[in-house]
């Protein structure tokens, strides 16, 4: 696989839902912005992401002010794209989300995708990388449990391509789950588009899962400690 160390990119953080499957909890708060080991979930991805690397982060009406509080806490300049929508019936929903502030900032970079909600260790440089500048490139964890597996996106690679991709499977075949951390090259935005012309609108993995079928998508294997918040 080719590496391409130099990049220009953009971050994406969508943390614009409502942290439904966690009620109560998330009544007053946004979910990326709850504390795991001491600070808020989004503090621990921002401290991932190289300086050189712009940040935008997807937000809901109703917490925005949250977001701008928290903003002070930290030593980086953050864009906050923020969706009108006080209630979950409301938003646009992830991939819809994701495909309007593409097109109304005029993103033309490489875009690193990463679900607010998510923790992990890795080092996300190696991500960058990794990625070819040309294929999307997913990060691939290995859950240990096909039970596990099963409430996750299950993935089957053939060495460094993900070749095929099942949205929780009843019988997963592998215990490789993919997590909500992409790199977008630019020439896949009109792919999502057109996904999202089509009506839909929420589940990004859905996405990952459209355009293994058309298209050549990578897997980063990653190791060390993964949670999604919610399904923990």
């Amino acid at each position: 696989m080719c590496s391409r160390l130099e990049v220009s990119m953009k971050c994406m953080i969508m943390a614009g839902g409502f942290g439904t499957r966690i009620y109560p909890r998330t009544s007053y708060k946004s979910k990326a912005l709850l504390e795991y080991k001491g600070k808020p979930l989004l503090t621990h991805l921002i401290d991932k992401i190289p300086r050189d690397v712009d940040i935008l982060v997807s937000v809901n009406a109703r917490f925005v002010a949250d977001f701008q509080q928290w903003q002070q806490s930290i030593d980086r300049d953050i864009e906050f794209c923020v969706e009108e929508a006080w209630t979950d019936g409301q938003k646009k929903g992830a991939v819809s989300a994701l495909d309007f502030w593409i097109d109304s900032n005029g993103i033309a970079e490489d875009l690193l995708v990463i679900a607010g909600d998510n923790y992990f260790e890795f080092d996300l440089s190696d991500l960058i990388a990794t990625y070819d500048g040309q294929n999307t490139i997913v990060a691939i964890y290995d859950i240990g449990s096909l039970s596990r597996a099963s409430q996750f996106g299950v993935v089957t690679l053939d060495d460094y391509r993900i070749v095929q991709f099942e949205e929780k499977p009843a019988k997963p075949s592998s215990s490789l789950i993919a997590t909500a951390i992409y790199i977008l090259p630019p020439r896949v935005f009109p792919y999502l588009a057109r996904y999202c012309s089509a009506g839909r609108r929420d589940n990004l993995g859905d996405f990952i899962s459209r355009l293994i079928a058309i298209d050549e998508v990578h897997a980063y294997v990653f190791t060390g400690r993964w949670l999604d918040i919610g399904s923990e």
